[in-house]
């Protein structure tokens, strides 16, 4: 269980630079990406992963030992249950870093934008038809012409903002998704008033 800091009750780096392309298939795949996720609520052992995903207890081993093997997550302490030694994994560091990288290299890993929002409007698209009453959801789709570096600051500040909201205690029965995208568009502009046509 996460103390009052909203940390996990294991210690973690707070950050860890992703290396190399192996590390990144390890990283990106549906089910390592919903383990790393639950190890930062506390550490856990493969039957309290499995349980958790409805998942069987060798699927959740195999994707343990890839995410092991690429140095993302370590078992973080042991403890005797019935005569057998039970192992639980917690992850590696808070944040993964990836930014900046030469997205050429990581093809097919499922790590540019495009596919990042895919994944989560099929998320969004197998929610139920209604959703259980007074949970806040919305979305939104805003375009700005403004300069770069305003767009670089709109950047920032949501990135900010969504770093507070995902370091606060877990708690609660639900868990909330956050899409935020900036890109650049096609759309048509009108051009600057005084501006010959």
């Amino acid at each position: 269980m996460a103390d009052q800091s909203g940390t996990p009750d294991y210690e973690l780096a707070g950050e860890l630079e992703l290396a190399d392309p192996a590390q990144y298939r390890a990283l990106f795949d549906e089910t390592r990406l919903k383990i790393i996720d639950l190890l930062l609520e506390r550490a856990a052992t493969t039957s309290e992963l499995a349980d958790a995903l409805g998942k069987p207890k060798g699927t959740v081993g195999h994707h343990l030992k890839v995410l092991e093997h690429a140095g993302l997550v370590r078992v973080v302490r042991t403890q005797m249950v019935r005569a057998i030694e039970a192992r639980y994994y917690g992850r590696t560091a808070r944040t993964y870093l990836f930014e900046g990288r030469d997205r050429d290299s990581f093809d097919g890993i499922g790590t540019d934008p495009t596919t990042l929002m895919a994944n989560a409007a099929a998320e969004m698209a197998n929610l139920p038809d209604e959703s259980p009453p007074g949970l806040p959801a919305m979305s939104s789709v805003r375009y700005a012409r403004i300069p770069a570096e305003r767009a670089e600051e709109w950047q920032r500040r949501l990135s900010e903002l969504s770093v507070e909201f995902v370091s606060e205690p877990r708690a609660g029965d639900v868990t909330f998704g956050l899409v935020v995208a900036i890109y650049p568009t096609d759309r048509p502009r009108l051009p600057d008033p005084g501006q010959p046509r």
